[in-house]
């Protein structure tokens, strides 16, 4: 018996140095050329969520690159299904639309840089001055 576990200790010691090839179904690919996979989920070995990950087209994979918010909901396990390509385009369509529109509002009313408060807020000189709580006063 204690030979087993020792052996089976001295296997696992030798697989964590061998690289390990992941092969998963490809689920699809986004309009930025992202690729995205999915291994399934396999409760018989104690897996109950599927592993999912992508392949970015500059070659650095991360959650810090942009993926479209339908992919990213995927990855993420909020949403079960990856996108179809009907939503994606549907979406596409939206975000150029907005495109077009943030444009002409801008070409119509010009770019607002700041946001300017309201007439009553004054900052710091609304508040009350006292002399004696006054730096820099010699009396």
């Amino acid at each position: 018996m204690t030979r087993r576990v020792w052996l089976n200790a001295w296997n696992n010691l030798v697989a964590s140095f061998k690289p390990k090839q992941i092969t998963g179904n490809h689920k699809g690919t986004d309009y930025i050329g992202n690729k995205y996979y999915e291994i399934p989920a396999d409760p018989s070995r104690g897996k109950r969520r599927p592993e999912r990950w992508f392949e970015a087209t500059t070659g650095e994979s991360g959650f810090d690159n942009y993926k479209p918010a339908e992919w990213e909901s995927w990855l993420r396990h909020r949403r079960s299904e990856p996108p179809t390509d009907e939503e994606i385009q549907k979406n596409l369509a939206i975000m150029e639309m907005k495109k077009t529109n943030a444009a002409l509002l801008d070409k119509k009313f010009g770019k607002v840089n700041e946001i300017s408060a309201p007439n009553d807020i004054k900052g710091m000189d609304s508040f009350p001055k006292y002399p004696e709580y006054q730096y820099g006063r010699k009396k």
